[in-house]
C-alpha cells in the first residue's frame, strides 16, 4: 500500500503573508471608495452649487422674504 506525503504546510512567515496581502486590499478598497466619492458625490455637489449661483440674485430674495414678513428689522 502506497501512501503519498502530505505537504507540510507553511508556518513561517504566515501571518506577515496575509497581512501584507489583506493590508493591500485594504489599500486598494480604500482608494476606490475615495474615487467614488469625489466623483460619485463631492463632483455632483459642486456643480449643483455652481448652477444654482449662477443666476442667484440674492437682493431679489432679499426682498422677497422683506414682503413676506420674515426680518422684523428690514423695513
Amino acid at each position: 500500500m502506497a501512501s503519498s506525503a502530505l505537504a507540510k504546510p507553511q508556518m513561517w512567515g504566515l501571518l506577515a503573508r496575509r497581512l501584507q496581502i489583506r493590508i493591500m486590499g485594504a489599500f486598494i478598497a480604500s482608494l476606490g471608495v475615495a474615487a467614488l466619492y469625489k466623483f460619485g458625490v463631492a463632483a455632483l455637489r459642486k456643480k449643483a452649487y455652481t448652477d444654482f449661483y449662477r443666476n442667484y440674485d440674492s437682493m431679489k430674495d432679499f426682498e422677497e422674504m422683506k414682503k413676506a414678513g420674515i426680518f422684523q428689522s428690514a423695513k
